[in-house]
Order: C-alpha cells, then structure tokens, then sequence
C-alpha cells in the first residue's frame, strides 16, 4: 500500500526547525532582558538603554543611516525595475541578472573591493566617510530593493494605463495617479528589506569606518563582552522596531491598496 504524506507532515521538518532555531532562542534572549545578573526579573536593563546616551546615540543614528540607504536606494531602484518592466522579455531577464548577480559573489569580498575604489577616489576627492558608508550600504541592498519593485511593475494591468491614456491623462499624470500606487506593495517590501538590515548591518562599518558603531555593532560588543543581559536588550528592542515597521507598512500597503481599488471603481 503506497502511503501519502498529508500537509500537515510535511509541514514537521520546517516546524521543527522553527522551534529550534527560532523560538527557542527567542525565549533565551527574552529571559537574559528581563533578568539582572542575580537572576531576578528587572526592567533595569531597559531604562539604562534609554538613560544612555551612547546606546540612544547609536539608536539614532543607525536609523539616519538605514533612512539615507533605504531613500537612495529607492530613487535609484524604481527607475531602474521600471525600465527594466518595460523592454522586452528576454532582455529585461538578461539586465534583472546582471543587477541580481552581484548578490552571489560573497559579501565581504564585495565590500573590500569597493572600499579600495573609495580609497583611490579619496585621493582625489575628499570623501566623507558617512558617504562613504551610504555608497556601500546602497551598494549592498540595491538588489533587494529592484526585485520587488521590478516584481511589481511587471504585473501591471496595462488595461488601466490604455484607459488613463485614453481618458487624457499625461505622462506625469499617468505616473502619479496610475502607475505609481499600483505600485505600492513592491514599494512597501523594498523598504522593508532595506531599511531594516542596514540597521544592523555593522560589517560595512566595522571595514570602511571603524570609530562609529550601529545597532548590530553595538549587539556584537556586549556579546563579545559576555554581557548577555545588555545585548538582550538591545536585541528586543530592534525585534519591536521590526514588529512596528512592519505593522504599519502593511497598513500602508492595505491602505493604499483600498484606495486604488476604490478610484479604479
């Protein structure tokens, strides 16, 4: 008799990976949070983060950071998947896999080359090195943000321009009111996979501008220190960062995705 395996089977490996590697992990990290040194439940260790100005410091401006990339990523990706929706098929294959192939050659390899470029650019130019850390940022993350813009964009009903186009709208029109917020949930998952690595991202810092230190960095120091309890903290505190951004860019997302369906009606 041949036996099956029903969904709910094949679904074991994942859970148990999920259980292992996930949650577990989470329970460990949550219970170094709310625990001092003896033990004890406290909530010392969140109001020394926020009494800090160091770690507070280092809040801000990992979001500057992760703000500046996820913008210029963003200004340059959109055109980008939007040129890249519009030709051809075989050709926008070829150009979406020269855009996805840096993806593959591995991170730091590709972080140590571009640093050697801004090096010789310094020469010449006097390069600042927050710029220098954007350029490497965007560097690394405009993938992530062309795929689901390019994603987006190739799904267009082209139904609804022929019918903005026949209605009179103009091509800034057309972009603004048509193309623009069927768009949005390709907008929505760039940001989100952009903006939320580079805040953590401490690799590129720690090679083009070691004095300064982000979120991820300052995570690393206290684990490295065995201070599990700080690091904890600082862990729970980005997962809630995380677990905002994302509630409110799907909120985004629904939003404007009911306002489009609505005009389209």
């Amino acid at each position: 008799m041949k036996y099956t395996f029903s969904r709910k089977q094949l679904a074991i490996p994942y859970a148990l990976f999920l259980v292992l590697f996930v949650i577990l992990p989470l329970f460990v990290v949550i219970g170094y949070a709310f625990t001092d040194n003896a033990g004890h439940i406290s909530f010392h260790n969140f109001f020394a983060f926020f009494q800090s100005a160091k770690t507070v410091g280092t809040l801000i401006y990992s979001i500057v950071i992760a703000l500046v990339t996820t913008v210029f990523c963003l200004l340059i990706a959109y055109p980008t998947a939007y040129i890249l929706a519009k030709m051809g098929l075989k050709a926008n294959q070829a150009l979406l896999m020269l855009f996805v192939l840096p993806m593959w050659i591995n991170f730091t390899l590709r972080i140590t080359a571009l640093k050697e470029i801004l090096t010789l650019m310094e020469d010449n130019l006097a390069m600042h090195p927050f710029l220098n850390t954007i350029i490497c940022m965007v560097y690394d993350f405009l993938p992530f943000m062309i795929l689901p813009l390019y994603n987006a964009l190739v799904k267009l009903d082209n139904s609804y321009i022929e019918a903005a186009q026949d209605l009179g709208a103009g091509k800034f029109h057309l972009f603004v009111k048509v193309i623009l917020p069927l768009s949005v949930p390709g907008i929505v998952s760039g940001v989100t996979m952009v903006f939320l690595p580079s805040m953590t991202n401490y690799v590129v810092l720690d090679m083009v501008y070691n004095s300064t230190y982000i979120m991820g960095s300052l995570i690393g120091s206290y684990f490295s220190s065995y201070d599990w309890h700080n690091g904890s903290v600082i862990s729970i505190i980005l997962l809630m960062i995380i677990c905002l951004i994302t509630v409110v860019s799907n909120q985004f997302g629904e939003t404007k995705n009911n306002q489009k369906i609505s005009t389209l009606k």
